[in-house]
């Protein structure tokens, strides 16, 4: 751990590196802001840096509590107390999400690190569920993390499953993280390779396993209805679904597009055959695509791009001496919904 502005000094970094964290740099303290760092050597100077303190984390926002086990892994070997809300539980602006009490050299130095897993999971398992929402029933897949850094995608994808309420994951680890297996369908690129969507299919059922369900984009060389009914005859009840990802530059996917496929599969006797929609997808059009016939919807960018809900962490207690900066309140604020996880 980095105990000192010594340490932080002396820290050598190569460049010739992916330039994520590690799991060894973060408990170590080296992705800190470097103002808590300082803090230790001066409260170690007047012996003051173990000092028994309470500490309240609180959002300005409304959303859904998420991250914890990340805060918990972080925090594994300090000895400190910690109450926090249940993950997947809402919170309400400026309610104690979090209460850590403890020698605050134990954990002031992940002031910066545990305030950013809680700002950005609790951001995207709050976008996934307003997607689930919308759907109202239907699945809502994950498949965010080309929008992300790759270091943070998988706890993306793994939030918006475990507490966002998304019935799957692309990203591979985030799936495992989330206690699942991934799953996706095939993309453009496949496609236009095998320069026939017809024949990528064949290429794919016979190569795949059969627990690997049968969908396929139906928008890369000719109209969508066409191509999705080219596949269900020649595919049978072994295609489970199409899937559109019409461009912007096309018109995109519609509810009028929706609309006509379903009806058309049915009327040639592919009822079974799912309708999987994705692009740009967000509440409002997902709940406009599902009332058109949509049965599954691909989520990516809403989600990844969720904005960070501001935490705070706040000292309440020092030496048993209720405290706070001008314009908040000193003390223990009661929450009785807080529950003691470690």
């Amino acid at each position: 751990m980095l105990n000192s502005l010594r340490d932080a000094t002396a820290l050598k970094v190569d460049s010739n590196r992916l330039y994520s964290a590690n799991n060894d740099e973060i408990k170590a303290g080296a992705t800190t802001d470097i103002y808590f760092i300082n803090t230790r050597d001066v409260l170690a100077s007047v012996n003051k840096l173990d000092t028994e303190v309470t500490a309240e984390i609180f959002s300005r926002s409304t959303g859904m509590f998420a991250g914890l086990a990340e805060v918990l892994e972080l925090l594994s070997d300090a000895p400190v107390k910690i109450e926090a809300l249940t993950e997947g539980e809402y919170f309400s602006p400026k309610e104690v999400v979090m209460r850590i009490t403890g020698p605050y050299g134990a954990f002031g130095i992940h002031e910066t690190n545990l305030l950013g897993m809680l700002a950005s999971s609790c951001a995207w398992a709050s976008a996934a569920r307003e997607c689930v929402e919308a759907a109202d029933g239907k699945p809502v897949l994950v498949f965010g993390a080309r929008h992300l850094h790759p270091a943070v995608a998988p706890v993306m994808e793994s939030m918006a499953v475990k507490f966002g309420g998304c019935s799957a994951a692309s990203c591979i680890l985030g799936a495992k993280l989330a206690g699942q297996e991934p799953k996706g369908t095939i993309p453009h690129a496949a496609v236009l390779i095998m320069g026939d969507t017809l024949k990528l299919a064949e290429a794919y059922d016979a190569v795949m396993p059969s627990e690997v369900g049968r969908t396929f984009l139906v928008d890369t060389f000719h109209d969508e209805c066409e191509e999705a009914l080219r596949l269900a005859h020649a595919m049978g009840e072994r295609l489970d679904a199409v899937r559109l990802d019409t461009p912007g530059e096309r018109g995109g996917v519609t509810a009028e597009l929706v609309r006509e496929m379903r009806y058309r599969l049915n009327h040639e006797g592919f009822n079974h055959v799912k309708i999987v929609v994705s692009g740009g997808l967000n509440p409002e059009r997902i709940k406009l695509l599902a009332g058109a016939g949509a049965d599954v919807f691909g989520v990516g960018s809403y989600i990844a791009h969720a904005v960070p809900m501001d935490m705070t962490m706040d000292l309440k207690v020092v030496d048993g001496k209720p405290v706070a900066k001008r314009g908040r309140l000193p003390g223990i604020l009661e929450n009785k919904r807080l529950v003691r996880v470690k």
